[in-house]
């Protein structure tokens, strides 16, 4: 296939995954990207967006009927629900309406990827078997991310066109409003520590901050969802993605409570949820004070996807070495990550 006529469709592109995922195909000079999300999008040389509600079937016929251009699918989106048995009639819904409305007209579709999680191995269950790896067996439905694999592969047979699936950890860089952005949770929470002058306390479960647990990059993590689109070798594939070292809280917490120049206070359970549901007030003094740009506080939190994270208290780290004999090498150091995002934030004033 020519070089300049990739076309890019990104779903769920206004999220941490997304965002950077239409930053790093639009850098790379030879695609079109067009975003989607319930939001509209900043269209920019290369990239314009669409706004659509994904679980409209009739919508999403409208706004993406007329997309016979996509080369590629680029699926990221998300719907949150409060029981795992809930995520799976919206999340599986939303994928299959995409493929129904864009497969037919596209002619030339080539390749649909889908992002996935460690979910897929039932870590978000209990303690699972580590390091998990892509072939390792399925565990006890329900599971939206399962669900969603078996429909491309019910659809993708006979087809031209193949599939990948994408399996991060926490994914971890810049997105505002996003249910499920760690390092914004641990950015916000130092910052309103350092406010109102108390240590930085570990807040999750005793185990967790012994726990083995690694990473993702959204930067590292969108250049091995584009390698996996469009190499040839993985077709039909999944393969785990991570930043490739592995740490535990109490080495990494003191680092974090560094760059913020606070004192670590020993660890204290508690939920982000409860404690800092009375914060908004705080933070609109702080944006004011500090001058930060003037986002709303429910943007900056997503304190209850903390307290998932910092309740794993059992090892959460699955083989990335599928990947590597696929051909993709690249690697991040999950510390300097985390500095560099914070950095972020503060350029971006987001933190103070």
């Amino acid at each position: 296939m020519s070089t300049q006529n990739k076309v890019a469709l990104v779903v769920g592109a206004q999220g941490v995954i997304g965002r950077n995922l239409v930053d790093h195909l639009a850098s790379l000079g030879d695609w079109q990207v067009i975003g989607l999300s319930r939001r509209p999008g900043e269209t920019r040389p290369r990239v314009t967006h669409i706004a659509v509600d994904l679980l409209d079937a009739d919508d999403c016929r409208r706004k993406l009927g007329e997309l016979g251009h996509i080369t590629h699918i680029f699926y990221a989106a998300y719907q949150d629900r409060p029981t795992w048995a809930e995520l799976v009639p919206p999340n599986l819904a939303m994928l299959v309406n995409v493929v129904d409305a864009v497969e037919p007209v596209a002619r030339g579709l080539r390749h649909v990827s889908l992002m996935q999680g460690y979910t897929v191995y039932g870590a978000h269950l209990g303690p699972f078997k580590t390091p998990a790896r892509e072939s390792d067996p399925g565990h006890m439905p329900p599971e939206f991310n399962v669900d969603q694999q078996r429909f491309l592969e019910d659809r993708q047979q006979g087809k031209a066109w193949n599939w990948s699936a994408i399996r991060p950890s926490v994914v971890c860089g810049f997105a505002l409003g996003n249910p499920m952005n760690l390092a914004m949770v641990i950015a916000v929470y130092a910052a309103i520590s350092k406010e109102l002058g108390v240590p930085l306390r570990f807040p999750g479960k005793p185990g967790a901050y012994d726990s083995l647990i690694e990473m993702t990059d959204a930067g590292l993590l969108a250049k091995a969802t584009v390698w996996a689109a469009t190499d040839e070798r993985c077709a039909n594939q999944a393969f785990n993605i991570n930043n490739g070292d592995l740490f535990r809280w109490r080495e990494m917490w003191p680092k974090i409570a560094r760059f913020f120049d606070l004192d670590v206070g020993p660890p204290l359970p508690m939920s982000l949820g409860a404690v800092m549901a009375d914060k908004a007030p705080l933070w609109e003094r702080m944006t004011r004070t500090h001058g930060l740009e003037p986002h709303a506080y429910q943007e900056v939190s997503s304190w209850g996807f903390g307290d998932f994270v910092f309740s794993w208290d059992y090892d959460m780290f699955a083989d990335g070495s599928k990947a590597r004999r696929f051909g993709f090498h690249e690697y991040v150091e999950t510390e300097a990550m985390f500095l560099q995002i914070f950095e972020d934030f503060r350029r971006r004033r987001i933190i103070p």
